[in-house]
C-alpha cells in the first residue's frame, strides 16, 4: 500500500486487478445483496437479470467497487452453508464480469471457501465482517491469493454479536483490536488491508456513535479506512423511522465520515454518496 500525505489525511493506492485506485479522493463500494434475508434489499436482487441491471445503474452513477453479499449479516440472521453461500454468489460474479469486465468486484463473505470460489470467478477483493476470526484459513488465503483484504470489527457472529457490547471506550478498543488484525495480516506479508471499524456490529446505538463521534482515531493505523452506515439500525432506530426512509441520515453519517477520514464509503445509495464525495472534495479545496 503506497501512501503519502494529501488533504483527507494520507494516500493510499489499492492495487486491484492490476490498477491502482487513489484513495485520497474518496471511492464509492455499491452494496448488491443476493439474499433473501438481508435488512434493506433482501430478494432484489437474486436473480441474475436483477443483478445485472443493478449493477449498472450503480457503475453509471459512479460506484468504483461493487459488494457481492450471499450472507445476510443482520443481528440473528439465520446462518446460511459454504455450498448454498457459494451458489448465491459465484453464478452472478462471472456473469458480472462477462457483461462489465471493467468492474471491480468484492466479495462479502467471512468464509475463505467462498471467497476462493469468487475470486475464481472474477472477484478481486475479500471483505471479510469477522476480520479472520470464524475461519481460521482466511489469513493464509489473503496472503496466497494477494488481493486486497477488508479487515472489520466485530465481536462474536452475526447471531450473538449483539451480546457482546462490554466496552469501556468503545474507539480506543476498536483501534486496538483492529491494530492486532493488521499486525497478524502483515507477519503474513498482507499489507493491502482496509479497515472497517463495524458500524452496527456488537456495540450498541450509543457506541455506534461514540465511535463515529472518534472515527479519526482509526488513522493512526495507517491503512485506508471504509464507513459501511448506509440504512443502518444506528439510524433508523435513532430517528423512529424505517430502512426505506433513511436516507437523509445515511447521507448526513457518510459526510462527517469522510470530514474525519473515511476513504471508501460502503453504500445501497451510490449517486447520493457520489455527491457527497464531491461537495467535500469541493470544500477541501
Amino acid at each position: 500500500m503506497e501512501t503519502k500525505d494529501t488533504f483527507f489525511s494520507n494516500k493510499y493506492n489499492m492495487n486491484c486487478e492490476g490498477k491502482l485506485i487513489d484513495l485520497s479522493t474518496p471511492q464509492i463500494m455499491g452494496i448488491l445483496n443476493v439474499t433473501p434475508d438481508s435488512f434493506f434489499d433482501g430478494g432484489q436482487n437474486n436473480s441474475i437479470s436483477s443483478a445485472l441491471t443493478q449493477v449498472e445503474k450503480m457503475i453509471k452513477e459512479g460506484a468504483t467497487f461493487i459488494d457481492i453479499g450471499g450472507y445476510s449479516s443482520r443481528p440473528n440472521a439465520k446462518d446460511v452453508s459454504i455450498e448454498k453461500e457459494i451458489k448465491r454468489t459465484s453464478p452472478i460474479i462471472e456473469s458480472i464480469k462477462k457483461h462489465f469486465p471493467n468492474a471491480l468486484v468484492s466479495i462479502d463473505t467471512f468464509r475463505s471457501e467462498v471467497a476462493r470460489e469468487a475470486i475464481n470467478s472474477g472477484a478481486c477483493i475479500v471483505n471479510d465482517i469477522s476480520a479472520g476470526k470464524l475461519d481460521n484459513k482466511m489469513f493464509e488465503f489473503i496472503a496466497k491469493e494477494n488481493k486486497p483484504y477488508i479487515a472489520m470489527h466485530m465481536r462474536g457472529t452475526p447471531q450473538n454479536m449483539q451480546t457482546k457490547t462490554n466496552y469501556q471506550n468503545v474507539a480506543n478498543e476498536v483501534v486496538k483490536e483492529l491494530s492486532e488484525i493488521t499486525q497478524k495480516l502483515a507477519l503474513k506479508g498482507v499489507n493491502d488491508v482496509i479497515i472497517d471499524p463495524g458500524f452496527g456490529f456488537s456495540k450498541t446505538i450509543e457506541q455506534n456513535y461514540n465511535l463515529l463521534n472518534n472515527l479519526e482515531s482509526l488513522q493512526t493505523l495507517n491503512r485506508p479506512i471504509l464507513v459501511g452506515i448506509s440504512r443502518k439500525s444506528m439510524i433508523y432506530n435513532l430517528l423512529n423511522i424505517d430502512p426505506e426512509s433513511a436516507i437523509n441520515g445515511t447521507t448526513a453519517i457518510n459526510t462527517i465520515a469522510l470530514l474525519k477520514g473515511a476513504n471508501i464509503l460502503r453504500v445501497h445509495d451510490v449517486k447520493e454518496a457520489v455527491e457527497i464525495t464531491q461537495i467535500v472534495k469541493a470544500m477541501k479545496g
